[in-house]
């Protein structure tokens, strides 16, 4: 019955050490994944940043184009 009791204690401090880790584990882990949530959020915003100017930059590239045509035109009528 003595053996079964030392046993029993060392179980229990075993268990306290075991849930302090578990429970430090758990906050370094709740920590990370807000981290990693916060750095989606960031790469989720630029991409759609990075979507917008391109989106811009090809409007742009039309509207250049199609003025340069137009110039062209102007330049062998004036001619």
């Amino acid at each position: 019955m003595k053996e079964e009791e030392g046993e029993k204690s060392k179980i229990q401090q075993d268990l306290q050490i075991l849930t302090k880790r578990l429970a430090h584990i758990n906050d370094s882990l709740a920590r990370k994944i807000d981290t990693r949530n916060e750095f989606d959020k960031v790469i989720q915003e630029t991409e759609a940043a990075y979507l917008k100017i391109l989106e811009s930059s090809q409007t742009l590239l039309t509207v250049l184009k199609r003025e340069s045509v137009n110039i062209q035109k102007k330049r062998q009528a004036s001619s």
